[in-house]
């Protein structure tokens, strides 16, 4: 689990295929930037822009991670050198900061209007209809492993678009700050909601 708090913003340095078809993933390695390893061991947890990989080897500052073709297919950004929101998973003893995260992308979306408003930067981003029942206003939602409040909520026959408020804070300290109309994002919905969707379907079975 994690909480959707960026740590450090890491770079995906290099990628080794891990197969010779199409169907092959990717041996990624990342330079961690000011994330401390010191407590991370092989096997451990660490979300890459939102997405929960393995940790096969590490180094004083870097870690290796393999991503399937699957994942590759289902996420952006971690098939091509460049930065990435990097955070370990959470222990009990922490602080729960922003939302329960379980690294897991349930869709993408795409950045519809990124630009800033008084000291803010307003971020709107069409997300596709199936998460729409997921979203809600003053709600949670992950964007590229960043725990965000939902601002407001149009539905569309294209999807949903949520609007969301980022503080200089979140843009200095992510990767958010490099998005722009027409980016494709990564997004995790918030746990809760996918329980109570879950319940109220069989509630209406039983009816």
């Amino acid at each position: 689990m994690f909480t959707g708090i960026v740590a450090a913003v890491g770079r995906i340095t290099t990628l080794e295929p891990l197969g010779h078809d199409g169907d092959a993933g990717l041996r990624l390695q990342i330079a961690a930037g000011a994330l401390s390893l010191d407590d991370v061991a092989i096997g451990d947890s660490i979300a890459l822009n939102g997405a929960c990989m393995t940790v096969t080897h590490k180094t004083i500052d870097s870690f290796t991670v393999d991503v399937s073709r699957e994942s590759l297919n289902c996420t952006v950004g971690l098939d091509a050198p460049g930065e990435v929101n990097l955070e370990k998973a959470l222990t009990l003893a922490e602080r729960l900061g922003g939302h329960l995260v379980s690294g897991h992308v349930d869709g993408l979306g795409t950045v519809a209007y990124f630009a800033p408003v008084g000291e803010s930067w307003k971020l709107d981003i069409l997300a596709p209809a199936s998460l729409a029942k997921y979203l809600a206003y003053k709600g949670s939602v992950v964007v590229n492993g960043v725990s965000l409040t939902v601002n407001s909520v149009a539905d569309s026959p294209a999807g949903c678009t949520i609007s969301i408020n980022l503080i200089p804070h979140t843009i200095e300290v992510t990767t958010l700050r490099l998005l722009k109309a027409g980016s494709r994002v990564n997004l995790e919905i918030d746990l809760i909601a996918r329980y109570v969707e879950r319940m109220l379907s069989l509630a209406g079975d039983k009816a």
